[in-house]
């Protein structure tokens, strides 16, 4: 037999029991699996936890910046009601709760340092006006003495 009729004639060795004369199956197929690796998890996890330190940390920043400029505010809109007081009524208040009384205040502003109101006042013999008579409150600050982060100096400095 030559080369070429052997490969028209079937062996018995080609034939596997499983598939028969004239069966048409195909190889089994992989299964589509579809998911993440332990390892793709862990690693977006740790990069969300980072994005939140860092919004954290952003987020706490801006909370100080606002608490001092609105301390700053404060401070300014005090000292004005203060010095207008002092220049109408031709003497300084003897409290803030009197700046509120009179209506130079709509209420005595809470300290947004300490969140109360519990400003840190300074009673002076200093006299804003010739014709003004008594001495009293003539400068407020807040009574938190922690430090600025951002400027370097206390609250109760400013």
């Amino acid at each position: 037999m030559t080369l070429a009729a052997q490969s028209l004639v079937p062996s018995s060795r080609s034939r596997s029991p499983r598939t028969g004369a004239g069966c048409t199956c195909s190889p089994p197929e992989k299964k589509d699996v579809r998911g993440f690796t332990l390892i793709e998890m862990i690693t977006v996890i740790a990069i969300i936890m980072v994005l939140v330190g860092i919004a954290a940390g952003q987020y706490q920043r801006s909370i100080v910046r606002a608490r001092e400029a609105v301390l700053k505010q404060d401070l300014q809109t005090l000292r004005s009601a203060i010095q207008q007081y002092t220049l109408d009524k031709q003497q300084s208040p003897p409290s803030l709760e009197e700046l509120a009384a009179a209506g130079y205040l709509r209420e005595v502003p809470v300290d947004p340092m300490t969140r109360m109101r519990d400003w840190q006042l300074d009673f002076e013999d200093v006299l804003l006006s010739p014709d003004q008579s008594a001495s009293g409150l003539s400068d407020v600050h807040s009574n938190s003495d922690t430090v600025s982060p951002f400027e370097g100096t206390p609250y109760n400095s400013w």
